[in-house]
């Protein structure tokens, strides 16, 4: 093969990576547009507020998390190691984005997920089911996270769903969210006003993030296509957008999982020392 044919062929792979990777749209729409004609099979979880898997109708009005312990336990050393399995049914090149969502939490907390052993009680399962979804927080035993190869691979989709799994839910469920958003039931398909619910949840003394890749965008749910939430006071604030983990996503995994920010070199780093 000439050089030339051979560049061509390596930037049509390339270019083939980065659209499964990355995509326009924020977290939400993806996860949106992903699971909106999901159909329930038997065995198969509930899903709330979008993509929150619920086993059964008396999760629905209980936030399956903070009412237990939902926390991945930590290390002698620090670190949070959680197992994890990735189905074969992936490919490489899938199995390479679902790598790199789960290695991006190391940059920042001491959040360690690793593949799992056979000795291991509880680890993720990661597998393609019908759309994108997980539990809140640590279960117990096998738990599945869902990221559907037809639509739910992306770095920020895997990371979302992963946040979720460490026990975090949506922005736009904290109790506080009142005085940052106004939720306009009169715009939301009937039948799926429970998904706008108030919950306790884990904000970590962190405030209300419109730039949260847990918050979700403004038409969320919508029936009509008018807005399902509206920032306040000021309505012009861009909501639901993320792309990615925000520095308060950061800060409130880090706090709720005690990760030390302490450490001269982290210090060093933030500084641009090293």
């Amino acid at each position: 093969m000439s050089p030339s044919r051979f560049s061509v062929l390596a930037l049509l792979l390339l270019s083939a990576y980065c659209w499964a990777e990355e995509s326009d749209l924020s977290v939400s729409e993806i996860i949106e547009n992903a699971n909106k004609n999901i159909v329930r099979r038997e065995g198969e979880p509930m899903l709330i507020e979008g993509d929150i898997a619920i086993d059964n109708e008396a999760e629905r009005n209980a936030d399956p998390c903070t009412s237990r312990g939902c926390k991945w336990g930590k290390n002698t050393d620090g670190k949070v190691y959680i197992p994890y399995y990735i189905a074969n049914h992936f490919s490489s090149r899938e199995k390479s984005i679902i790598t790199r969502g789960l290695e991006s939490f190391s940059s920042f907390s001491c959040i360690r997920f690793r593949p799992s052993r056979s000795s291991d009680r509880d680890w993720l399962s990661i597998e393609s089911r019908d759309g994108c979804w997980s539990y809140v927080g640590r279960r117990g035993g096998k738990q599945t996270v869902s990221l559907n190869r037809g639509g739910c691979l992306y770095h920020n989709t895997v990371q979302h769903e992963l946040l979720h799994a460490l026990g975090f839910n949506h922005e736009q469920t904290r109790s506080d969210r009142d005085n940052h958003i106004r939720v306009l039931l009169e715009n939301v398909v009937s039948g799926m006003e429970h998904n706008f619910r108030k919950i306790a949840t884990l904000n970590q003394g962190t405030p209300y993030d419109y730039g949260s890749v847990m918050q979700y965008f403004r038409t969320a749910f919508s029936k009509n296509g008018k807005p399902t939430m509206i920032p306040i006071p000021n309505a012009n604030v861009s909501l639901g957008n993320a792309r990615e983990m925000s520095s308060n996503d950061k800060k409130r995994l880090n706090s709720l999982y005690q990760c030390c920010e302490c450490h001269p070199h982290n210090q060093m780093k933030d500084r641009g020392l090293v």
